[in-house]
């Protein structure tokens, strides 16, 4: 159980800081489909991939002192920023993980914004079915976003560089 907490412990270290919850959830979970072993549990939902498993787990996180969760009042939203604390860093150093270098994925992750992640994420979601589908599926499931050709155009190249990476 507590390996879990320790990846997630090690993935808040080496992003020293995550902005905005729909963005800790895509990119957890494009980790986790670029084999970086995260093994919460992730169900399609109203902004793309979402993990019940991985809210709870941050949010004992917290509880625990581990990693810090700031509330920024943005005039007609609130904004959460994660940063792991002295004893989240503590906690990590008792703990020997297996786990792949994904600091240069996180760069790239970290770089773009929660609305572009999230198409990636649910583009990855279907990453069964082909192409052509896998779009259609984003009209279908995300109408309200209106993705242009453009930005799935650069979801694909993006997704392409997170995998080449591999």
């Amino acid at each position: 159980m507590l390996n879990n907490h320790a990846k997630l412990m090690q993935f808040f270290s080496e992003a020293n800081e995550v902005v905005g919850r729909k963005k800790l959830q895509k990119m957890i979970y494009i980790l986790q489909k670029c084999k970086v072993p995260f093994e919460e549990k992730y169900q399609f939902h109203f902004y793309g991939p979402y993990s019940e498993e991985l809210t709870l787990r941050v949010e004992e996180l917290c509880n625990l002192g581990f990693v810090d969760e700031v509330k920024e009042n943005k005039s007609n939203y609130y904004q959460y920023h994660y940063s792991v604390t002295d004893a989240g860093e503590s906690f990590l150093k008792q703990f020997s993980l297996d786990m792949p270098d994904f600091t240069e994925k996180l760069a790239l992750l970290k770089g773009k914004s929660s609305r572009f992640l999230e198409l990636v994420s649910t583009m990855l979601y279907f990453d069964n079915l082909p192409k052509d589908e896998v779009e259609e599926k984003i009209h279908l499931t995300k109408p309200k976003q209106k993705y242009t050709v453009e930005e799935i155009s650069e979801a694909w190249a993006f997704i392409d560089r997170l995998v080449i990476d591999n």
